[in-house]
């Protein structure tokens, strides 16, 4: 445990549980299209092709197959913070980061809305100062309970104390999902850092998917240490983020006062 409360895993080893972890809870790496809730495989697929006739090279397939984490939590536009969505992230390991493809959905119909890219803090902080403006932080989602991985024993929160202080580069280039096709610009998306900035129905509907309470989850995250962040939206594109304080030094509130 560093000084200012956050644990100090290692970047690493945290993607080393992960894939172990969400590798045996899957039932291995493998992830074929007969697997994927939704593809047909049989004669009467809708566009009248046998799709069973289709073959997968495994060489091909190597990128896809490296997915083995789900989270699911919500988007806003860092330009216009009122406009929120929620957002289905599948993640492979990629070096020293995580690389994540965002859907609107889960299961098959999911709308393809962008991607995103994770980094530990010791890699955000080497950066320039003209690209921090494009990371957002992932405290508070975490320690509110809104960032959750379905899939992992408790909605993840062990995984995720060794990711509190880590950050996001996301860019959706279908930036309104409910358009018929993508329009417009990519826009470049932010987290929720403040109680209130996701509709409370948008969460009541995330939580009814799951059968999960986000209040509950938050209380449990009390274990955590960590007081819940409440940081305001950004008030410009070239705001920085900031993880835990929205003045003064960006250290966590314990909640033993420490």
């Amino acid at each position: 445990m560093s000084k200012d409360g956050t644990r100090t895993i290692g970047f690493s080893v945290v993607t080393a549980a992960l894939i172990i972890a969400v590798g045996l809870i899957l039932g291995g790496p493998t992830w074929s299209a007969a697997q994927h809730e939704g593809h047909s495989h049989d004669g009467d697929a809708h566009d009248g092709h046998d799709h069973g006739a289709m073959a997968k090279n495994p060489n091909h397939w190597g990128a896809p197959n490296g997915m083995h984490l789900y989270l699911c939590a919500f988007h806003i536009s860092k330009e216009r913070p009122s406009f929120a969505v929620e957002a289905h992230h599948y993640c492979s390991p990629q070096a020293d980061m995580h690389q994540c493809v965002i859907y609107d959905g889960k299961g098959p119909g999911a709308k393809l809305l962008g991607i995103e890219y994770l980094i530990s803090d010791e890699q955000y902080q080497k950066m320039p100062a003209a690209e921090k403006k494009y990371w957002h932080p992932h405290a508070y989602e975490i320690i509110s309970g809104q960032l959750i991985a379905a899939d992992l024993p408790k909605q993840g929160d062990d995984l995720f104390k060794g990711l509190i202080k880590s950050w996001g580069k996301t860019w959706h280039t279908w930036p309104d999902p409910t358009t018929k096709f993508p329009m417009g610009e990519p826009m470049l998306m932010w987290s929720a850092n403040g109680d209130g900035q996701i509709d409370k129905g948008m969460l009541s509907k995330r939580d009814a998917q799951f059968g999960i309470s986000t209040d509950e989850i938050r209380e449990r995250r009390k274990s955590m240490g960590m007081e819940v962040p409440q940081i305001p939206p950004p008030k410009s594109m070239d705001e920085l983020g900031r993880q835990f304080t929205a003045s003064g030094a960006d250290t966590p509130k314990m909640l033993d006062g420490k």
